[in-house]
């Protein structure tokens, strides 16, 4: 059976060196994924934003366009 690439013996030349690149992937990939916590804030805060856009939008619309139309070119 034919394997491509090189073998697994030689990707890395000394197990320690193999130990710190695995630690650091790991590091990387535990720093990297939010806690539950932090992400269920972030929702929260993100409907909040969208609550108040929606808000300011309406106000800015309701300052724009008086309630009287009948002033229309």
């Amino acid at each position: 059976m034919a394997m491509f690439g090189p073998s697994i013996m030689t990707v890395f030349t000394s197990r320690w060196k193999a130990l710190w690149w695995s630690a650091g992937v790991l590091l990387t990939a535990y720093c990297s994924v939010p806690s539950a916590e932090e992400t269920a804030a972030d929702a929260k805060e993100q409907a909040q934003s969208a609550k108040d856009a929606q808000q300011a939008a309406d106000a800015l619309k309701s300052l724009n366009n008086p309630q009287s139309t009948s002033n229309q070119d």
